[in-house]
């Protein structure tokens, strides 16, 4: 069995700081990591984060409107849980992240409505050392949002640099 991943590091006597995401050492192909907690998305969420993008659409952000279509209420943007779900797979996958190579296939499988509760997990398709940067590599998860009722509604794979163990830098040896 692997050894798990610490989330807290002792720097003194009885005195500990959180560990800031893994290593590219600790991923391994076919791990999933579950994102935790959950977020149930709120009517604001939806309004402020659809005005801030610009993404106008009556059917985020009119109710009359959305009544009048098959689903008879407003639709959460997917931006606003594009957004949601990576920020909750951040820590598991990217917070040792010197640089986010990408995003692809993302795939809206379900709508998301006010009110419902959203979790994410991810899993590690592929690793490889970088050919320019010793000491870095580069990791392709697939993250999936799921709803509590275990529907999937949102998938896309993402790539990430991510520092070897040891070689984060001086930046972040007190951090």
């Amino acid at each position: 069995m692997k050894e798990l991943i610490s989330a807290y590091k002792q720097v003194g006597e009885n005195r500990y700081r959180e560990i800031y995401g893994p290593y590219y050492d600790d991923f391994e192909i076919g791990d999933v990591f579950e994102h935790r907690p959950g977020r149930t998305v709120t009517e604001t969420d939806n309004i402020w984060q659809s005005l801030l993008n610009l993404n106008t659409h009556p059917l985020h952000i009119d109710n009359h409107y959305a009544a009048q279509t098959e689903f008879k209420r407003p639709l959460v943007s997917s931006l606003v849980t594009l957004s949601i779900v990576g920020g909750m797979s951040l820590n598991s996958t990217s917070a040792r992240c010197i640089a986010n190579l990408g995003w692809e296939n993302i795939k809206l499988l379900s709508p998301v409505f006010a009110g419902d509760t959203i979790y994410a997990e991810s899993e590690i398709l592929a690793k490889r050392l970088s050919r320019k940067r010793p000491n870095q590599g580069i990791v392709t998860f697939e993250t999936r949002g799921l709803k509590a009722d275990g529907t999937v509604f949102l998938t896309y794979q993402r790539s990430a640099l991510i520092p070897c163990r040891g070689y984060d830098g001086p930046e972040r040896e007190n951090y």
